[in-house]
């Protein structure tokens, strides 16, 4: 089966899940050639492992808490808080807290 991707127009819902968080998984938003979003679910006590994408990247934290481990240094993020990391830029997450995020990863033309 086909995996549904948010059409222009389409409105994309990105309250924060609260109690179904648990049981959520990470699902792909939309996709072009320009970029792709992502729900990006990281339970707590998950390490996503260190690595890096071409385009730039921002990620929304939408509810919970993650530590973003950068090349010498690392960001927490909760509720509300956004960044955003340059192409090639090393990069590791870690779930403090059941969390949910909106990553945007921007594709180089």
């Amino acid at each position: 089966m086909a995996l549904h991707h948010a059409k222009p127009n389409e409105i994309v819902d990105l309250a924060p899940l609260g109690p179904a968080l648990t049981d959520a998984t990470t699902t792909a938003i939309t996709k072009t050639d320009q970029f792709e979003a992502i729900r990006l679910i990281v339970p707590a006590g998950t390490i996503i492992p260190q690595h890096k994408v071409d385009g730039a990247i921002t990620l929304h934290c939408l509810e919970g808490h993650v530590e973003l481990g950068l090349d010498n240094s690392s960001i927490e993020l909760t509720a509300n808080d956004w960044v955003y990391l340059e192409g090639g830029a090393p990069h590791s997450v870690k779930g403090v807290k059941d969390s949910s995020l909106l990553l945007t990863i921007l594709f180089n033309a």
